[in-house]
């Protein structure tokens, strides 16, 4: 058994690390070419008489104690509040009320739009909850291409940093409340679950990245500093999950965020070594989701659920916009000093690509919620076309919108 696990786990992840190669040979986005990579392989393997033992039934297990943990952590670890003060507000509005709207807006509209008793409330909330996850990893890279003010690279930065962490934890609570009950829930019992939640988890991380502090500057070892931060990962998941049964996702961010602040409230060891680790590993993980997307791809999907993966791309671009202007058009109506200029918000839509952590929510979804496959049909399409379509015409909207080659910060607008 451990020989085939073995096995299976090295051939997943040769195909990352071949969706990487094929990448930098043509010059695509990584993430591109790993989805591409596990799409041929989908297609390939079985007629070459290879299994990689990814199963419906088993694929919920794998995303949601291996790769959930260190993305969450990854994405925590890197939230400096003090290096994005310039543009604290706007993020904290957009990573926050922006999710929220983003969540609901998109829930209303494909509840009301797809109408099934197939497809209950809490099936739209939890699709809501992870197409509000933005992963803008290519329009910063065009931003820095295209020498755009470092003022809006660190806003769309800033947001999806934060942004993450909060989808993840809405996602969280509407989960728990899927599960408990198959969605028949009443308003006591979903309210003392998500307290339940809300105060337990974030304790657990916090006292557990604390712990693990005092034990690496007790041990002051940098070898061991990076294995324990690790292990902080994917202990503070399971921890919460597994032996208290609250929400695995709001404690590891909390974890990463606890352990964050003390490393740099007392520096054991220096916080750019201590990156290195999260660059290899969450780039590592971020290939290995793109590329077990593509595995798990089918036609039938899009055949069998064409309405709702229809509806999501459209959906999607909506809620975002409603996020973008609900969350920083008051603001710029009150004339804040960190209001949004109206050249910006075209791009922050646009740029609200899906990626990494949109992709493992998804396919963390329980097999035994009867809506799964209709989520996880709706979120493929959308990171498609995030993929295909908005990764590969930023560059052309920065440009069309002035903000290319631009040394400061462009004038702020009224609305």
């Amino acid at each position: 058994m451990i020989a085939g696990v073995t096995g299976n786990a090295l051939l997943l992840f040769g195909l990352a690390f071949l969706g990487i190669a094929l990448g930098r040979t043509l010059r695509l986005e990584m993430t591109l070419a790993c989805l591409l990579t596990g799409l041929a392989a989908g297609q390939l393997l079985a007629p070459l008489g290879l299994d990689t033992g990814v199963r419906a039934h088993n694929i919920e297990d794998l995303v949601f104690f291996i790769l959930l943990p260190p993305l969450l952590f990854q994405a925590a670890w890197h939230i400096r509040l003090t290096e994005l003060r310039q543009w604290l507000l706007p993020i904290i509005t957009l990573s926050t009320v922006g999710v929220a709207l983003s969540a609901l807006a998109t829930a209303l509209l494909t509840y009301f739009v797809i109408d099934h008793p197939g497809f209950p409330w809490l099936a739209a909330m939890l699709a809501g909850a992870i197409l509000a996850a933005i992963d803008p990893v290519a329009v910063v890279t065009r931003l820095k291409d295209e020498r755009a003010a470092e003022d809006v690279t660190t806003l769309i930065e800033g947001e999806s940093l934060l942004n993450d962490a909060t989808a993840a934890i809405l996602f969280g609570l509407v989960l728990a409340c899927a599960l408990d009950a198959d969605g028949t829930l009443n308003v006591v019992s979903t309210g003392a679950l998500v307290l339940r939640n809300l105060l337990i988890a974030p304790l657990v991380g916090a006292t557990l990245g604390l712990l693990l502090h005092f034990l690496i500057r007790y041990l002051s070892s940098a070898t061991t500093t990076h294995g324990l931060l690790v292990f902080a990962a994917f202990s503070s998941f399971f921890i919460a999950e597994s032996l208290l049964h609250v929400s695995g996702i709001i404690s590891v961010v909390a974890t990463g965020m606890c352990m964050r602040w003390l490393f740099s409230q007392h520096d054991a060891v220096p916080a750019a070594d201590l990156d290195v680790t999260w660059n290899w590993l969450g780039g590592t993980w971020i290939a290995f989701t793109y590329m077990l997307m593509g595995l798990v791809i089918v036609p039938s999907m899009f055949l069998d659920q064409w309405l709702a993966a229809l509806l999501a791309v459209p959906v999607a671009l909506v809620s975002r916009g409603i996020a973008v202007y609900g969350s920083t058009w008051p603001a710029t109506v009150l004339g804040a000093k960190q209001a949004v200029p109206n050249a910006w918000r075209p791009l922050l839509i646009w740029g609200g690509l899906r990626g990494a952590i949109a992709i493992a929510l998804v396919l963390s979804l329980p097999t035994e919620l009867p809506y799964w496959y209709t989520v996880q049909a709706m979120v493929f399409s959308v990171v498609l076309f995030s993929s295909l379509i908005q990764g590969t015409t930023t560059g052309w909207l920065i440009r069309r919108l002035g903000l290319a080659g631009q040394p400061a910060t462009p004038r702020r607008e009224r609305s």
